[in-house]
């Protein structure tokens, strides 16, 4: 028998029944060897070297799954992306009648961006315990209802770029959140081909004790899809579902998701914050934390820096709230890239001239950086960060390799 068409490999592949699309495994994968359409996450066999970085972000569980195959019969992305559940394994007997058996040792292959910095999948050590999945496919209760109590407008753009700031009321039902986790929304209907809506996943705004302190609540960012990443026409299912609930309305949510993205809690922990649109969430939900602790009188000393980005002040959310933050509360940066008769400016733009307030940042191990928007910018800012680091003569290698083993740098690009 043909050895190499004989040899059985371990295939790598994601379950379509509990993954929420929330592309938290594409965007972690050193390789490139996950992708999906607008049904399915999947995994490229040719590409994927089981490094099982993807494997600790995934919020669902979704990606922990191996299937030994024939290596000639191994699924292709075409079978993939044609799944609406994962085919069963094959039997053990008729694996242990080929002659080549052995399984590829997931310890052997290298990843091909073994030295490109990536983010911490372990949250900061003093980080609170955060509950996941209480809700969802694989819990005792598939969803939870949430009633609306609240949705308004915090851009000042018309109704076609409207971005909402939506709050969630649980009643008496149990739902615990951190500044930093996310919960999924399940859009009503079905899709063209009459399958129910996947869930669509949302950062939360709000800090651990409610939108309302006090109140079993939690609010979203949540911006109207009109277009793809193409700037083709199309109406995003949930996004526009969300912004047009009204007060009284109910819908359903699984999770909460994530336990990494978390704030640290020591004292003297500063945060540095870079985000995008609404990638802002999770940074306002950690801002408005530290901001009601502070009025309480348990400010710890810890700094906080924001970096954020829009097109234009008028699509930046909250952009009001934000300019009523005291300075000797936060240091705010605001980077537009369209505005009429003004050269384009981004994030990584402000962060190169406030390096002498980041390289003290960078040194101190007190400090959490946080990037959360879309995936072009990731880039950007991490070139930066380095840039900052080997201007002020710091060993950058080193010192990213420590952010990420110390639960210190987080990436949530989409």
């Amino acid at each position: 028998m043909d050895m190499a068409v004989s040899r059985v490999i371990r295939q790598h592949l994601i379950d379509p029944e509990i993954c929420i699309r929330c592309n938290t495994c594409e965007a972690t994968c050193p390789v490139d060897a996950i992708t999906h359409d607008d049904r399915n996450y999947v995994v490229d066999v040719s590409k994927c070297n089981l490094c099982m970085a993807c494997v600790p972000p995934c919020p669902t569980g979704a990606i922990d799954n191996w299937h030994d195959v024939p290596a000639p019969k191994s699924y292709t992305l075409a079978e993939q992306f044609s799944w609406d559940e994962l085919p069963a394994a094959l039997p053990a007997e008729a694996l242990a009648d080929l002659e080549a058996a052995a399984v590829v040792d997931e310890a052997a292959a290298v990843p091909a961006a073994a030295n490109a910095v990536t983010g911490a999948t372990v949250p900061p050590w003093s980080a609170a315990h955060a509950y996941v999945n209480l809700y969802g496919p694989r819990s005792a209760q598939k969803s939870i209802t949430a009633t609306v109590t609240g949705n308004v407008r915090v851009t000042e753009v018309g109704r076609e770029n409207d971005t909402h700031h939506i709050v969630l009321d649980f009643g008496a039902m149990p739902f615990p959140v951190l500044e930093g986790q996310s919960i999924g929304i399940v859009p009503p209907g079905t899709d063209a081909n009459g399958r129910a809506h996947h869930a669509r996943q949302y950062s939360i705004a709000s800090p651990r004790d409610g939108e309302r302190p006090g109140y079993n609540n939690l609010s979203l960012t949540i911006k109207r899809v009109l277009e793809d990443h193409d700037g083709q026409p199309v109406r995003g299912v949930a996004s526009n579902f969300m912004c047009d609930l009204q007060v009284g309305d109910t819908v359903q949510v699984i999770g909460p998701f994530g336990s990494s993205f978390l704030m640290p809690n020591h004292p003297k922990s500063h945060l540095v914050m870079i985000c995008t649109g609404t990638g802002s969430a999770p940074m306002r939900a950690m801002t408005e934390w530290r901001r009601r602790q502070r009025k309480l009188g348990k400010h710890d000393g810890g700094q906080l820096m924001l970096f954020f980005g829009a097109r234009t002040p008028q699509e930046l959310p909250y952009f009001g709230p934000l300019k009523s933050l005291p300075a000797d509360f936060i240091d705010i940066h605001l980077a537009f890239s369209r505005v009429a008769d003004r050269p384009k400016r981004y994030v990584q733009d402000l962060m190169r001239e406030q390096a002498a307030a980041l390289v003290p940042l960078l040194s101190d191990p007190g400090s959490h950086f946080y990037v959360c928007g879309l995936k072009a910018m990731e880039e950007g800012v991490l070139k930066a960060l380095r840039e900052v680091a080997e201007g002020a003569c710091l060993d950058w290698p080193e010192i990213a390799a420590r952010l990420k083993t110390e639960g210190r740098l987080h990436l949530e690009t989409y």
